[in-house]
């Protein structure tokens, strides 16, 4: 490690001349609401030479050049592109102003400028939706999905119709990292998935990581989804929202003081529930949420932020069971220029994920979940024209409440009881350096220190040779072990202790201006096991830290692609392939009882993980017709071997498909912009089943039918395909009134194709014999919106 860090600091040192260079900055702005525009493209040339940069998250842009006069074209998704002459002769700050195309309301205008790949950029295995692509493509229910809609890009799968939850590159959905304007998401859907807990008109910008992963993140290990909210229009007061069959929206947001500080406030929620009650109906589900943001412009060089998120679901039958669950998340940022070189970002962060049940009829409340409080200090620091640094600190201090019982009823004979919560504390350090070492070849390489301290109070179970899961040798089974004592620990007192080092390093070398190779290293550590022995998560999975027994997951992640523009980039062809493995992937033994367990370890082993494929995407960018198809060939798979050679492991110790494996995803996306008034859109899928166990013979026992299992994960659904449709019409009123419209006609699953959610097997009870069951969620679906801005 240290032979390596030495490396990276040579190749950093090396291109750090003396010769005399001044410093142009700034930020890249909305012309109409002074909304800062993430990842736009400054193009910089003079003579022969030629420089490309981006703004980053918050807008801002840096560069080092040698005096001289320079041309620098911006361009941005959505945005008219602008040219600009500018003499470099000292320390330069500028503000480019650009303004949105020509449009109705969230019209997709792509250009090639703005959608074609980053050729000689070291960054692969990332992909980036805009906000009006989102809105084109068709949605169940007609509610906008920022979740359903990256399952269109390679390598994202989910465990099925109406689950919730993602899946990347074979890995398990509490793998992946969600974050909202920096603070974490734990459960990323509404109504057991059937909608995103997030509200795309009060989302600005959107980037997954699948690999290639910068050191800045960490503490997952297959992707990291990083999603901002728009900061709110401080030129003038807007509003806009939609008005649909399951459920309404609605955004306001506006200037406080002119140019200086602005709000943000958008409320959306569901009210299908509302129609059931006229049916006399008592069962209930809805959800809501609500987003805000406030800026304040303090001077030129620092500016304040407050974001906030709050949502909640509610499920209920009869009013004698009722679900309710939800994120809260709380974030006051700063930024600060601390010279015309370095930018940074502090941030505070509060983050809450709760889940309540109360069980009118047993006559009890339960209520479990998960908070964390988050400082995070990241710098930016751009060099030269050539070299770039990223390096902070984030510590990150934990609070998991695996489940408490109280009664409804005070004379209740149902005592209160509280499982031990437990503490952890994360922090971490990181450095990472953009460097160009060659006209040809630009390389990102860094490194990333994080800690993990399992803090008490508690009190633990100490097991025979610390082995907390028995093999019963004369039955083949694994059982709970017997405790052989205890052993308490104070307040804050470290109960375990881990330290990994996180090595990060993507290359790409240029074989002309239109192609482009490019390959990455990631290792990255997990401290955080989300208890579920589903194939999708629940809101009653409980999140639970690494310790004694529950160790750390450690990925190595290696991916190689090759990347093509055509036509000056109005076609685009990415072409990846990766190979992940994962030490101390978390299983859980036959027969498993995870809910309100207050010995987890009990029943889980560790084993390993490894996930490889080939990723392919084809994009076409201009015209009124444009999309991408995109297609993925991998497999998933999981072993849990024997602790000693007469251990039979899980599965036998082999490999077997996890329940995330899908060997074929295929997804076809369009959009054709028809006239000003209509545009259509679509999205096929088709991809592998999901990876089932069915029995595969059965006998009797005292009268009863006992089925007998294969292998775990043998089997598969039947493959999933379907068909959405939408037709959006807008108003030839729009262009002559500040008040715009528009309606939206979707169709969910055209043909109708009945999906195979589970399959269940049973005995007819006519015939006498057996049969398999299939349960599908959704047929045809069609709905309408109607959205509206002024």
């Amino acid at each position: 490690m240290q032979k390596t860090l030495v490396l990276l600091t040579f190749l950093l040192l090396q291109t750090v001349y003396s010769q005399e260079k001044f410093t142009l900055n700034g930020t890249v702005i909305d012309a109409k609401s002074n909304e800062t525009i993430i990842g736009a493209t400054l193009q910089i040339s003079t003579g022969s030479a030629q420089y490309i940069i981006q703004s980053n998250e918050y807008g801002f842009f840096a560069i080092s050049l040698q005096k001289g006069t320079y041309t620098i074209a911006i361009n941005a998704l959505g945005y008219e592109s602008i040219s600009e002459q500018v003499v470099l002769s000292s320390n330069l700050k500028k503000i480019f102003v650009i303004k949105e195309k020509s449009k109705e309301i969230e019209e997709v205008v792509i250009s090639a400028n703005s959608k074609s790949i980053k050729i000689d950029k070291p960054e692969m295995s990332v992909n980036k939706l805009s906000i009006a692509q989102i809105k084109q493509m068709p949605a169940i229910l007609g509610e906008v999905d920022i979740i359903k809609s990256i399952l269109t890009l390679p390598g994202v799968t989910n465990a099925g119709e109406g689950q919730s939850g993602f899946n990347v590159r074979g890995g398990a959905a509490d793998q992946n990292l969600i974050l909202l304007d920096e603070a974490t998401i734990y459960n990323s859907s509404h109504l057991f998935g059937f909608f995103s807990v997030f509200n795309a008109d009060a989302i600005k910008d959107l980037k997954l990581f699948k690999g290639g992963i910068p050191a800045r993140y960490g503490g997952r290990v297959a992707s990291v989804l990083d999603i901002y909210q728009k900061e709110g229009n401080s030129n003038r007061f807007h509003m806009n929202g939609g008005i649909g069959l399951v459920s309404s929206r609605l955004l306001a947001e506006g200037p406080i003081v002119k140019n200086k500080s602005s709000f943000l406030i958008a409320g959306r929620s569901s009210y299908a529930h509302l129609f059931l009650k006229l049916t006399d109906n008592q069962n209930t589900a809805y959800f809501y949420d609500l987003n805000t943001k406030l800026n304040y412009k303090l001077n030129e060089n620092n500016n304040l932020y407050l974001s906030g998120y709050f949502g909640r679901d509610v499920f209920s039958l009869n009013n004698q069971f009722v679900n309710t669950y939800g994120n809260a998340v709380l974030n006051v940022r700063w930024n600060h220029l601390y010279s015309d070189k370095l930018f940074s970002n502090m941030s505070i962060i509060y983050s809450d994920y709760y889940y309540g049940l109360t069980l009118d009829f047993i006559g009890f409340n339960w209520d479990s979940g998960i908070k964390n409080y988050n400082f995070k200090y990241d710098f930016k620091h751009y060099l030269t024209e050539k070299v770039k640094l990223f390096y902070g600190a984030n510590a990150v201090y934990y609070t998991f409440n695996p489940g408490k019982i109280e009664p409804i009823d005070a004379t209740s004979s149902i005592n209160p009881k509280q499982l031990a919560k437990k503490q952890a504390l994360e922090p971490s350090f990181y450095i990472d350096a953009e460097q160009k070492i060659t006209d040809k070849l630009a390389i990102n390489y860094g490194v990333r220190y994080s800690l993990f301290y399992r803090l008490g109070q508690e009190t633990v179970n100490i097991y025979q040779n610390n082995q907390a899961v028995f093999y019963n040798e004369e039955l083949k089974i694994y059982e709970k072990a017997t405790p052989i004592g205890t052993k308490s620990y104070g307040k804050n007192e470290i109960m375990a202790q881990f330290a990994n080092w996180e090595p990060r390093i993507s290359l790409a070398y240029t074989f002309s201006a239109h192609s482009s190779v490019k390959a990455s290293y990631n290792r990255m550590s997990q401290y955080l096991h989300l208890i579920s022995n589903t194939q999708s998560p629940t809101p009653l999975d409980v999140w639970a830290p690494s310790d004694t027994f529950l160790k750390p997951q450690i990925l190595d992640q290696y991916a190689f692609g090759y990347f093509k523009n055509i036509k000056n980039g109005a076609y685009t062809l990415e072409v990846e392939t990766f190979y992940k493995k994962v030490k101390n992937r978390l299983d859980y033994i036959d027969g498993a009882d995870l809910i309100a367990n207050e010995a987890i370890e009990q029943v889980v082993l560790a084993g390993k993980s490894r996930a490889y494929g080939l990723e392919i995407m084809a994009k076409k960018n201009e015209g009124k017709w444009n999309g991408w198809i995109s297609y993925t060939l991998s497999r998933s798979e999981q072993q849990t071997a024997g602790r000693t050679p007469n251990e039979i492991g899980i599965n036998n110790g082999a490999w077997y498909k996890t329940g995330w494996d899908k060997t074929h995803n295929l997804s076809i996306t369009t959009s054709y912009e028809l006239s000003e008034k209509w545009s259509f859109g679509s999205i096929f899928a088709l991809q592998t089943g999901q990876p089932v166990t069915f029995p595969k013979g059965q006998y009797q026992y005292q009268g009863i039918t006992v089925p007998v299992y294969g292998n775990r994960n043998e089997n598969n659904l039947p493959t999933y395909h379907r068909l959405d449709l939408s037709a959006t019409f807008k108003s030839s009123k729009n262009k002559n009134r500040t008040y715009k419209s528009e309606w939206v006609f979707s169709i969910y699953n055209v043909y109708g194709r009945k999906n195979a959610a589970a399959i269940n097997f049973r005995q007819n009870s006519d015939s006498g014999k057996n049969e398999a069951v299939r349960l599908s969620i959704f047929g045809m679906v069609p709905s309408v919106t109607y959205n509206f801005k002024f």
